[in-house]
């Protein structure tokens, strides 16, 4: 047992959009098995896999009915067995979505606790409403409503997300005991490790009313609470520790003090977490409100974080985030090298890299053109909100345009025939147009493509201490220009990137070890989007 996690580079696969394999539009975990060699291939050493569990899929799955089944959608648990193993004869290791601050309102356990004198009444927050209303003044994440008045039960759930998406009550001892049970299935099923869905909401410390907020009124009494550490203190102690895996939490509106607080070797908790600041640096307060991209701004918060932290999850796209080539690169005339460029950057952070599906060929941004296109109940709860709220219409949709989770899940571009090689009938999602140039197929074989690219930086951070482990430096953090420095055992290595379409002036003494354009030598000048690293010191001019 041992800190494996370190050493490898780990890949999302949203199953919905990754491989269908029985053509019903849908990607399922056969389809995923016939891919492991691409992964192998590609570097990846670590699958995160979104939840699989069976669902209504009021929320894509993350409203989960039954924890220890797969959605039929998906496959069987033969099918996910099978997964596992294939997985580990390639050496790729599998973890999965631990979503347990909520579950689905079709779970046995809500079911019964509709009825106040069902033993599962306390896995959830049933209150009685006040003066006609709900219980408090709380709002969601899903810009709705957070208390639901159930008639059967004469009260009101609390749900932080969707209606089909009632909070866990961790105040009983029992939930915490339930959640063991499922973990523990897991990791004797020969999993290695979870990602821990919004881990740090999970202990409400009061119900009371909270402060308003622009967005996300009562958060103060949630966010990341004495109470959530002692939970994953404990899970640690009764579970984690009897097996050789890992944890990495999806963690809201922290800092890099409380996040430290959660991933401190030490504190015996989780042992990554992924932070949003970065992620946050293009928007006002909320994902909707969006402000013009800002290097200096995104790669201060970079490394900030790099520096305050041990070890950092390190990631620019997700399930639920718009792709970052269409947010942080340029995905018209130089597509191929402002991807390659944020590639290089992910790859050479300290850290454990993450990389998105789709996201190693330079996938982009759906070019929606009406709401029915979208499938995301988050976007369709903003938009009936902010119809309600009198926002101009035009501006809703650039809001919706802006946040819209739905273009992280267009279907993989596997091919340029039909439905992208991602399935024989129409998919759940439509592919995003630009299949037919971007896709696997036909980077495979070209040796300047983005996925070769991924490839020999990929092949660089497993293969390399310097960059695996090294410490990091910022030498220069511009409008334009990002460079730092790894350095261990007395050797270093210098990373330079420039986040703009013009020409930037770096004089580097050290020597190219790689670069995003075909160049055998360094003239001091970055080209639009190139990225370089170097065996060597460098240095700004």
């Amino acid at each position: 047992m041992g800190d494996w996690w370190k050493d490898r580079v780990a890949y999302q696969i949203y199953p919905r959009s990754f491989q269908d394999s029985n053509g019903d539009g849908i990607g399922d975990i056969p389809g995923i098995i016939s891919r492991l060699d691409y992964l192998k291939a590609l570097g990846a050493g670590i699958i995160w896999l979104s939840p699989v569990y069976r669902s209504p899929n009021e929320d894509n799955g993350y409203d989960i009915s039954d924890y220890k089944d797969i959605n039929p959608e998906f496959g069987t648990m033969d099918d996910m067995k099978a997964l596992i193993n294939e997985a580990a004869k390639r050496d790729i290791r599998i973890i999965m979505d631990l979503v347990i601050n909520h579950t689905s309102t079709s779970h046995s356990w809500f079911q019964q606790s509709r009825d106040k004198n069902s033993p599962y009444r306390n896995y959830y927050f049933w209150r009685p409403g006040r003066e006609n209303g709900p219980p408090n003044n709380w709002t969601s994440f899903f810009a709705e409503d957070c208390w639901e008045f159930d008639k059967k039960s004469g009260e009101y759930y609390l749900h932080l997300f969707a209606k089909g998406q009632p909070d866990l009550d961790y105040h009983n001892p029992a939930v915490i005991e339930e959640i063991k049970d499922i973990m523990r299935f897991w990791l004797d099923m020969g999993i290695a490790g979870f990602r821990c869905d919004v881990i740090n909401i999970i202990w409400k410390s009061s119900l009371e009313d909270g402060r308003k907020k622009l967005a996300l009124t009562g958060s103060e009494h949630y966010i990341s609470q004495e109470g959530m550490h002692e939970i994953l203190r404990k899970l640690r102690l009764d579970v984690l520790d009897g097996y050789d895996c890992f944890t990495v939490g999806e963690t809201v509106f922290v800092t890099t003090r409380t996040a430290n607080d959660l991933c401190a070797v030490e504190r015996r908790e989780l042992d990554m977490v992924f932070s949003f600041e970065h992620m946050e640096t293009d928007q006002f307060f909320v994902k909707w409100f969006p402000r013009k991209f800002n290097p200096g701004r995104f790669c201060k918060t970079i490394a900030r974080w790099q520096q305050a932290l041990e070890w950092n999850a390190n990631y620019f796209e997700n399930h639920d985030q718009p792709r970052s080539i269409s947010r942080f690169g340029n995905e018209g005339e130089y597509h191929g090298a402002s991807a390659k460029m944020l590639g290089a950057l992910l790859l050479t952070l300290r850290g454990t890299p993450f990389i998105y599906q789709g996201q190693e060929i330079g996938m982009t941004n759906y070019k929606f053109k009406k709401m029915e296109q979208i499938k995301d109940v988050e976007s369709h709860n903003l938009w009936k909100k902010a119809k309600v709220m009198h926002i101009p219409k035009w501006y809703r949709w650039k809001m919706i345009l802006r946040g819209c989770r739905d273009h992280a899940r267009t279907p993989v571009q596997w091919d340029s025939s039909e439905f992208g090689g991602f399935s024989k009938h129409m998919p759940w999602l439509a592919p995003n147009g630009n299949y037919t140039y971007i896709n696997v197929e036909t980077q495979r074989n070209d040796n300047d493509s983005i996925l070769n690219f991924y490839k020999q930086m990929i092949l660089l951070r497993t293969s390399d201490d310097v960059i695996k482990y090294g410490s990091f430096e910022p030498v220069v953090i511009s409008k334009r220009l990002f460079v730092y420095k790894r350095k261990l055992d007395g050797r270093t290595m210098t990373i330079a990137l420039n986040f703009s379409g013009r020409l930037v002036k770096f004089y580097c003494a050290g020597n190219l070890l790689i670069s995003n354009y075909a160049r055998e030598t360094y003239d001091g000048r970055l080209k639009p989007y190139e990225a370089i690293v170097f065996d060597e010191d460098g240095k700004a001019l």
